[in-house]
This record gives C-alpha cells, sequence and structure tokens, in this order.
C-alpha cells in the first residue's frame, strides 16, 4: 500500500453504505468512544452530518473543513480514521490527482448484542474503562423479560390482514450493513492442523466461522500457535468438529490457569497501529521510540527486573495506567522508564500517579508526545526547584532526553546507555 500525504485541499465525498439511527450515535459513545477515542468518535459523527438527510452521497468537501469542524490537524483527522477502518466503521478509497480525491464509506455500529458477544471488543471495552463501568454499561443494555406463561398469543398472521393482489416489480433497498472484524492471522493454521491428530482433523473442522473465532481469542489471550493446539484438542469432538463454546471456555480457563486466575488486561498489549509513528526513522531516537511502541509493558517493565517477572504490587500499578487512567501502552513505557530513571529505579505509586494524571489531561496518546512532554515538565520543575532552593537538583534523566541524541556526539556513558537500552529489545 503506498504512504500517501494527506493535504488540507485534498477532496473526500461521504458515501452512506447502512441505515443509520439515533440508537447508533448512542452506541458509538458509549461501547466505542472508550476504545477508539473521542477524536475519532467526532470525525465519525461528522461525516455522519456531512451526509444530506435525504441522500446517500454527499457533496465535495476539503479536508480543511474537517480540521476547522473538529479543530484538530490533519495527523490526528488521519490516525482517526484509521482507528475508525479498524473497527470496521468506515472503508476509505484513494484516487491520486490535483487534488487527491478520498471516498469514505460509512457502515453502521455493532448493535450492543453483536457487541458484547464480540470476544475482542467485548475484553477491550472491559480493560479501558474497569469493572464498575463496564457493569452499569452491562446493565444499561441488559434487555428485559416478562413472564408471559399466563398469557395467550393472539398477534394476528399477515394473510389475515392483508389481502392477495398484483404489485410492482421491487428494488433492491438500502439495509443496515455492518463491517466484519479485519484481522490478519494471529495463529498459523498450517501449523495448528498438522499439530492435530491427522484422524481427527476433517474437512469442514476449521471452517471461516470456527478460524475467525480461533484467530479472536489468541489475540485477547495472546495465545501462540502450539498453545491453541492444546486447547483445541480439549473443544473436539470424535467427529472432529470444534465445540464454539467449549473452545471458549477452555481458552479462558487455559489463561486463568497460568495467569493466577485472572482474566487478559491491556498489560500484554503493545501501542496499537494507528498510533505509532511512521517507520523509517533510523536515528537513535526514532529507534528508542520504535522500542516503547512495540513492547508491551509487561515486558518492557520485565526487562527492567532484568527478565524477572514484576512483582505484584507494580503490575497493579501497569493495570492502573492502562485500564483505570486509559493511558496508551506506548505512553506508559515512556512514563515507567521515565519515573525509574528520576526516582532510583523505584516505581513510587504517588509520583507515577500524578505523572499520569497530568498526561491523561493533556491527551497524550503517542510515545513521541510522552517523551517531549516529560522533557518540557522536568525543565519546567528544576528551574523552578532551583529559584526556590538555590540548590543544585538532582538532574539525573533517561538517555532520550538528551539533545544531541540525533547527532554523532553523544558522551560513551550515554552511547553505552542507549545501546543497552535498545539491546534489550532488539535480539
Amino acid at each position: 500500500m503506498a504512504v500517501v500525504t494527506l493535504l488540507p485541499a485534498d477532496k473526500y465525498i461521504v458515501i452512506n453504505k447502512t441505515v443509520l439511527t439515533e440508537q447508533d450515535r448512542k452506541n458509538i459513545v458509549s461501547l466505542y468512544e472508550p476504545i477508539i477515542g473521542s477524536i475519532a468518535v467526532s470525525l465519525y459523527l461528522t461525516l455522519w452530518r456531512d451526509l444530506d438527510r435525504y441522500t446517500f452521497v454527499s457533496i465535495d468537501y476539503t479536508h480543511h473543513h474537517l480540521m476547522t469542524l473538529l479543530k484538530t490537524n490533519l495527523e490526528n483527522i488521519k490516525l482517526a480514521r484509521k482507528a475508525l477502518e479498524a473497527m470496521g466503521l468506515l472503508r476509505t478509497f484513494f484516487q491520486s490527482g490535483e487534488p487527491n480525491n478520498y471516498v469514505y464509506e460509512l457502515y453502521s455500529p455493532m448493535s450492543p448484542k453483536e457487541f458484547f458477544a464480540n470476544p475482542i471488543f467485548n475484553v477491550v471495552l472491559y480493560n479501558n474503562i474497569g469493572a464498575t463501568e463496564y457493569e452499569l454499561l452491562k446493565k444499561e443494555y441488559s434487555s428485559m423479560t416478562f413472564p408471559l406463561k399466563e398469557y395467550e398469543e393472539i398477534t394476528s398472521m399477515f394473510d389475515e390482514v392483508f389481502k392477495s393482489s398484483n404489485t410492482q416489480g421491487g428494488f433492491e433497498a438500502i439495509g443496515r450493513e455492518v463491517l466484519p472484524l479485519n484481522m490478519q492471522d494471529q495463529v498459523d493454521f498450517d501449523l495448528l492442523i498438522s499439530s492435530l491428530p491427522k484422524g481427527l482433523v476433517k474437512d469442514r473442522t476449521f471452517n471461516k466461522r470456527v478460524r475467525e473465532l480461533i484467530n479472536n481469542l489468541a489475540f485477547v489471550y495472546n495465545l501462540d500457535t502450539l498453545k491453541m493446539v492444546e486447547i483445541l484438542r480439549m473443544s473436539m469432538n470424535e467427529n472432529g468438529a470444534i465445540d464454539k463454546d467449549a473452545l471458549r471456555l477452555q481458552t479462558r480457563k487455559y489463561y486463568q490457569y497460568n495467569n493466577h486466575g485472572k482474566l487478559p488486561t491491556l498489560v500484554y498489549r503493545a501501542q496499537p497501529e494507528y498510533l505509532k509513528s511512521p517507520s523509517g526513522d533510523t536515528s537513535k531516537k526514532g529507534r528508542i521510540i520504535e522500542v516503547f511502541e512495540n513492547t508491551t509493558p509487561f515486558d518492557f517493565l520485565k526487562s527492567k527486573y532484568h527478565n524477572g517477572n514484576p512483582t505484584a504490587r507494580d503490575l497493579k500499578l501497569l493495570e492502573y495506567l492502562l485500564i483505570d487512567v486509559e493511558l496508551k501502552p506506548a505512553v506508559v513505557n515512556v512514563l515507567i522508564d521515565y519515573v525509574l530513571k528520576k526516582n532510583n529505579n523505584k516505581l513510587n505509586t504517588a509520583f507515577v500517579e500524578t505523572i499520569a494524571g497530568q498526561w491523561k489531561r493533556l491527551g497524550i496518546e503517542t510515545a513521541k508526545d510522552a517523551m517531549e512532554v516529560a522533557e518540557k515538565e522536568h525543565k519546567k520543575y528544576t528551574n523552578k526547584l532551583k529559584k526556590e532552593t538555590n540548590k543544585p537538583v538532582n538532574n539525573e534523566v533517561p538517555v532520550w532526553f538528551d539533545e544531541k541524541i540525533g547527532k554523532e556526539n553523544l558522551t560513551e556513558k550515554e552511547e553505552e546507555e542507549l545501546e543497552s537500552i535498545l539491546k534489550k529489545y532488539e535480539d
């Protein structure tokens, strides 16, 4: 896929591929926003608004129109668009020209029933909003039942009310459309199938729906191919059929057994693709950013323990940052690196929570932004402390604070520290 530079003058039209309702608006805000963020939701609602009420294709707009309405820059709009695409709410088409032209196809969000039944969206929503908010949402969307055993149904049939008559030929009317979740294979299906007993696997065993479920479960529970083989052996009957409910249950039990009864959290997830920096930056600072973006907070903290397991207290702090404060994984990695360096290799909870709260209020979502704000705040703090105490201040900071990092005149100590950081994750 070619790299496309988005410009304010680039034009776009919106095509409505579905039937959108006010209930969809509520579902987007309640269920999707905790995952994709407020800018992505605002972009979706703005594209919806761009559609004329009585047609299914908008007039031409420029991307400057979106910048004006959303009060943000093109980079944030592009990231928001990618989040909508990843969640199946938008398809994007591009045509090169002067200016470039885009087509945005708008799709419905999942119904609450579909959303809560989805093994990925359901877990990620829980992780992002926490148990309390999740339970409130479940109550809000739970269906009501009414005891009807004592009642007799007297609903009329169609042919009891209407008489047959000749009608004109039909036409294809627009219907509600939801995009299926699009995800790369998380497991090697060739290896998986070859690892199972040959007489057990039938042609119908791994149909499309079963493969999708295996992929989703492998993603949510962070399982590799061979671990999925173990679980599948416990979920198949003698006819080679996979019991989907049993597969879900066995996967959850397997994970909990190996994780002290806990369910998966975002501690084991790296930075989402749509929030990563463009690839190709080979500078030393660019390589450090790549480490922050492609390492899970669990693995990053584990490296600080020299590959020993982090303590339960530190893991709880990670979960707090990712689930309660809703910081992104790469931002958490930057925060950990900064606090450990500043605080004599200790994760002081109060210090961490103070910084986390500030970064959340500032809307920090990328490693680069987190690094920049950490540098600014550190300089502001040390300058203030120097004026108040008139004493030297401990100025020990992470190597990526150094403005010279993009140049070749690093000191030997700085070079060693940088290489040691990178070496842990590039082996």
